[in-house]
């Protein structure tokens, strides 16, 4: 373990007065970090047909590496978490780079769809190293309205990868076999690698660090557990999460196959709604300092709640075109830009900094978890596709419970 005075790790100075070059930076080595897990995720979707001819497996087995990187992402931040509470955050990062780097190489090459389906859950695992501790190292710099600055920064990245995704492996495809989304994986995680290695400081200083053994982590993440202004916040953006990944996933499935759009122009709809996720996280940054964090969660959760609503009715009452439903879809990951970063900030701007990798750990799983989850549930129809009924009917549940959790937050506090 290093020292917090050496020069090869650097801890970070804390002090309010940044410039903006080095925020410029930050924001760049934690975008990068942050987004390599969803790339991850979505890049390789359009190539599912391709895997599945190549493999010789059914698309239920293609399905399952999703599911395994789902999973991996989940059950890896519960683990690294704790670990970079303990040890810091740069050793915990460079060995999960480092890993996520190899297994991205070894996909290229895998004979059958168990060993894909083996090493998706191992890259999913390495791949959590990114988020939880990108989110650990903005609590330890920042606090308040500037974290909600940075996070509104950050979530352009955090919204613009798997929304994107989808429409660069659809590209890639166009130049080369679906082994080439994992060769750009691969190549963004070594730059990541070494980002964190140069440009990265330590933010955890040494006295500030907590080893946990198994029965002081339980105790941590009981206390967390039982902590109603952390668990509030987390199910709003865990249950938003699903609701976002719902779209990412079913998509697909709706504009082609019940409104007849190509490929390319179910790639290019994800697009436009990328662009109104990075309006709606400037919008949030514009009211940061005029409106409070809690009323600008409520803000979105309630726009989120309105327009999935509105799209469940369109598709009840069988009127909906592609337009209607790509512009209600739009609204919502444009109010995605506001949940996003204030609920991160509500439920991390309580806890010390030296719990602040466990906090994160619990958040990211669970928003991972309920996202796969939940996702899921579109496609529990008789023809086993999602739906635009289906994928109606799953967000606007799931955007009820988000603000039900929010409601609940707000009415114990006062209680």
């Amino acid at each position: 373990m290093q020292s917090s005075n050496s020069p090869s790790a650097p801890v970070v100075d804390r002090s309010p007065v940044r410039s903006r070059r080095s925020i410029a930076l930050l924001v760049l080595v934690l975008g990068v970090l942050t987004a390599t897990g969803p790339l991850a995720t979505d890049m390789y979707l359009p190539a599912f047909p391709q895997i599945t001819r190549e493999l010789g497996a059914s698309e239920a087995q293609v399905g399952l590496t999703l599911t395994a990187i789902m999973l991996g992402l989940a059950l890896g931040q519960l683990v690294i978490g704790p670990m970079s509470d303990a040890w810091g955050r740069r050793g915990p990062l460079l060995v999960g780079v480092a890993l996520f780097t190899v297994t991205s190489v070894l996909c290229v090459f895998v004979p059958n769809v168990t060993v894909f389906i083996a090493l998706r859950f191992l890259q999913g695992v390495a791949g959590a190293a990114g988020a939880v501790v990108a989110r650990a190292v903005v609590r330890d710099m920042f606090q308040g309205d500037d974290a909600v600055r940075f996070f509104s920064r950050l979530a352009l990245v955090m919204m613009l990868a798997p929304l994107l995704a989808p429409l660069v492996g659809a590209q890639l495809l166009l130049v080369g076999p679906w082994q080439l989304s994992f060769w750009v994986l691969a190549a963004m995680s070594a730059l990541s690698f070494v980002l964190v290695l140069f440009w990265l400081p330590e933010s955890l200083p040494m006295e500030e660090r907590r080893a946990q053994g198994p029965r002081a982590l339980l105790v941590t993440v009981g206390a967390l557990v039982r902590d109603r202004g952390f668990v509030a916040p987390v199910l709003s953006l865990g249950l938003s999460f699903g609701m976002l990944f719902t779209y990412v996933s079913a998509f697909s499935f709706v504009s082609q196959n019940e409104f007849g759009a190509s490929p390319q122009t179910y790639g290019w709809l994800f697009a436009v709604n990328a662009l109104a996720s990075m309006a709606g996280t400037q919008g949030n940054g514009l009211l940061v300092g005029r409106v409070d964090t809690r009323r600008r969660l409520l803000m979105g959760l309630l726009l989120a709640l309105v327009s999935v609503l509105m799209l469940l009715v369109l598709a009840l009452v069988g009127v909906a075109q592609l337009w209607m439903v790509s512009s209600l879809l739009a609204l919502m990951t444009f109010s995605i830009g506001f949940i996003m970063p204030n609920a991160t900030v509500s439920a991390l701007d309580g806890q010390p900094v030296s719990v602040a990798g466990t906090a994160s750990a619990l958040m990211g799983s669970l928003q991972f978890a309920l996202g796969g989850a939940i996702a899921s549930l579109a496609g529990l129809t008789p023809s086993g596709e999602a739906s635009l009924v289906s994928m109606s009917v799953v967000m606007a549940s799931v955007a009820v419970l988000s603000l039900g959790a929010f409601v609940w937050g707000v009415w114990v506090r006062r209680g």
